[in-house]
């Protein structure tokens, strides 16, 4: 039986009354963090492609300034050389380029969203997992090993890990929340 057909059904689940209405809750959570699993290896995928689009369309934005700025140089160079309908011409191919350009950086911005907009979901989905294994240990089947994302970024060893990227910030709250308890 599948539980979820989209990560949002994962995000938005309430485990506690998922497992409350299955017949067999600890089979019930073995498939649950198998399938959170499955979908968290997607969505890492998912941030990755979404990360690869968005540095090419940079590369691809940089490589184009270069040849405005080239195409600026030849209409300078053939103005100097008097030839005024060559340098015209080589102003229209750098407009060209520069609209070129603002199409791609409509895009980069884009791009750029929908990378954050999959961190985001795959940070939810990282919490949920990380809920889903805290629940299979109450139900006491241990800590089973957990599938490691193909990227390496998230394994959950134990109820308490914490993705590396997040490490830094929940340091900084803790270390503020001593200096407001005055420990």
């Amino acid at each position: 039986m599948s539980y979820f057909s989209r990560l949002t059904d994962i995000v938005t689940c309430n485990l506690t009354q998922m497992l409350n209405s299955a017949t067999d809750p600890r089979a019930a959570i073995a498939e649950i963090v198998t399938e959170m699993e499955e979908g968290l290896a997607g969505a890492q995928r998912s941030v990755n492609t979404a990360n690869n689009s968005e540095q090419r369309l940079k590369r691809e934005i940089d490589e184009h300034r270069q040849s405005v700025a080239s195409w600026t140089t030849k209409a300078r160079e053939q103005l100097t050389a008097g030839s005024e309908l060559d340098a015209r011409q080589s102003l229209m191919r750098k407009r060209e380029v520069e609209d070129l350009i603002a199409g791609l950086e409509q895009q980069h911005k884009a791009a750029i969203a929908t990378k954050q907009h999959l961190a985001t979901m795959q940070r939810a989905l990282e919490a949920r997992l990380s809920e889903a294994l805290r629940k299979r240990e109450e139900l006491g089947l241990g800590a089973e090993p957990v599938a490691q994302v193909a990227s390496g970024r998230f394994q959950v060893p134990a109820a308490t890990a914490v993705p590396d990227d997040r490490q830094h910030q929940i340091d900084a709250e803790l270390e503020a929340l001593k200096r407001e308890l005055g420990t």
